[in-house]
């Protein structure tokens, strides 16, 4: 690591030990106001039951998650204050509004830049109308279109994903932008810095965007300084700060590279040593990715745009980013990039890991490094398994986080005993969020199956059809599950009382981790 590096680490933690203390502080002080005041008077814990009452119904009626209903609902009624005033802190959406509406206007500019081909469409009706019906949805409710004039190349490995985006870089002319929920300025990424900045004195317009929570423990706004000073544009997401804030809890968890509008790149991983494998905290680092080239990158460049202009505002002109390229398709599948974000009302990408459980037919398989899911997808996918289709599901087998492991493991019994299939990944830590369905179908991207992507976060997937690489997956798939031990048998096994009682624990708050 460059010493610019280890300064940059020394201040993060730094500053985030700051941040952690001045919110246990707040923490501390609303614990102590509720104690006193609980304490002083009859009549002020009796009012202040009545209105945890008020609110465990008003939350109780809400349109929302139960997931999310019940654990609230539990803390605001065992302990009244303190749960109302953590409730109103962190548990309302509409505290986000101000936010939600920042993202409303950008949106408002971007309308219109992205279209749906009506032929397109059409052709994918007559192969398929089931699939044509998914596609659809995501147009419809996320404004995402399907296209067909796009070329897909399937990354098995992080590594192999950085080698193809150093070459692509290395042929820009135009721009490139970089959105990564995590960079540490070491090796990997300093790869691409040096191409990076020698584009850039080229006079190719050159962005990188981060975001503050997930890269704290790698850089600090120093970083935006160095990178300004080499003629690239940086800027960070939702800055973490010591005081209390609603917005902090959403996070850029996008992975996107395009480079003149015409090819882009996106997968699991960040710009950082582990996910390349050259530090290995847990074990070997199992991660995938796609390239695109064509059409299709359209939606990517505009994903960036809205994040970019989200922070400030200054493109007035997007038209220059969105060039109509000259390329013609070496195939003939259908792609839909599409991004999820946490300030509308619609979950899609859990809608569209629903829709591909709800019409598997013969076989469903998922990465992911989390299983924290809803009753919603849990029911859907002991329902496929009931059916008859071949669902499987593969986690790690090295954590990163000891709790969410054990989250994780909550979920396994259930769908077990009804008939999915659960891996663990031995080699070390399993970081894909990829699906394939049928052999004809596929999605990677950034989306976990937890809460926090599928409701919290911004995200991003390229949902694939009669392409090459959803084979390739495919056979990715087989790969892993060569190296994996199957624990499903394990987990189909009866549990003591106090086991059973500590899941349901588990399963009970995963919602709020």
């Amino acid at each position: 690591m460059r010493t610019e590096a280890k300064t940059a680490v020394k201040n993060s933690i730094g500053r985030l030990i700051f941040a952690a203390l001045g919110f246990l502080i707040q923490v501390l002080w609303i614990v102590i106001i509720a104690w006193k005041l609980t304490a002083y008077s009859t009549a002020i814990s009796l009012i202040s039951s009545l209105v945890a009452l008020c609110v465990a119904f008003y939350i109780y009626g809400k349109d929302m998650n139960a997931g999310f209903k019940l654990p609230w609902i539990i803390v605001i009624l065992a302990l009244p204050l303190f749960g109302v005033c953590l409730y109103f802190l962190f548990g309302r959406p509409g505290a986000t509004k101000p936010m939600r509406k920042h993202f409303e206007k950008i949106d408002a500019d971007l309308a219109g830049i992205l279209n749906q081909d009506e032929e397109v469409l059409k052709q994918l009706e007559e192969k398929d109308f089931a699939i044509a019906n998914q596609t659809r949805y995501v147009w419809n409710y996320a404004g995402y279109p399907v296209y067909h004039n796009t070329d897909v190349e399937f990354h098995k490995t992080a590594e192999e994903g950085l080698e193809a985006q150093k070459r692509e870089l290395r042929k820009a002319k135009k721009f490139i932008f970089m959105e990564y929920h995590a960079i540490e300025e070491s090796s990997a990424f300093l790869e691409l810095k040096d191409i990076l900045v020698e584009k850039a004195n080229e006079g190719v317009e050159v962005r990188v965007f981060y975001d503050d929570v997930g890269s704290f423990i790698f850089i600090n706004n120093d970083f935006i300084e160095r990178m300004e000073s080499a003629g690239i544009a940086c800027r960070v997401f939702n800055p973490m700060h010591p005081f209390f804030n609603i917005f902090m809890n959403n996070r850029d968890h996008r992975k996107i590279t395009v480079i003149d509008g015409k090819v882009g790149f996106t997968g699991g991983y960040n710009l950082a040593e582990e996910y390349f494998n050259r530090t290995h905290p847990y074990g070997h680092w199992k991660d995938t990715g796609v390239k695109l080239t064509g059409d299709a990158v359209k939606s990517l460049t505009v994903m960036f745009l809205e994040m970019w202009n989200a922070v400030k505002k200054t493109d007035n002109d997007y038209s220059k980013y969105l060039p109509e390229i000259d390329y013609t398709a070496r195939e003939h599948g259908y792609i839909q990039p599409y991004a999820d974000s946490p300030l509308d009302h619609e979950t899609t990408g859990e809608n569209v890991y629903m829709n591909l459980i709800k019409n598997a037919k013969h076989e469903i398989w998922f990465t992911t490094p989390y299983l924290i899911i809803t009753d919603e997808m849990s029911r859907e996918l002991r329902m496929a398994a009931k059916r008859g289709v071949d669902v499987r599901i593969v986690t790690p087998g090295i954590p990163d986080k000891k709790m969410v492991y054990q989250m994780t493991r909550s979920y396994y019994s259930e769908l077990a005993r009804n008939g999915v299939r659960i891996y663990e990944y031995t080699p070390g830590f399993i970081h894909a969020k990829q699906c394939v369905c049928d052999r004809e179908v596929a999605t990677v991207g950034t989306i976990n199956l937890d809460y926090r992507s599928l409701y919290l976060h911004f995200e991003n997937g390229v949902y694939l059809y009669n392409y090459n690489a959803v084979e390739d997956i495919r056979k990715d798939f087989e790969d892993i599950f060569a190296v994996s031990k199957e624990v499903t048998e394990k987990y189909k096994k009866p549990k003591s009382t106090a086991a059973r009682m500590g899941r349901g624990v588990l399963r009970l708050f995963s919602p709020l981790v």
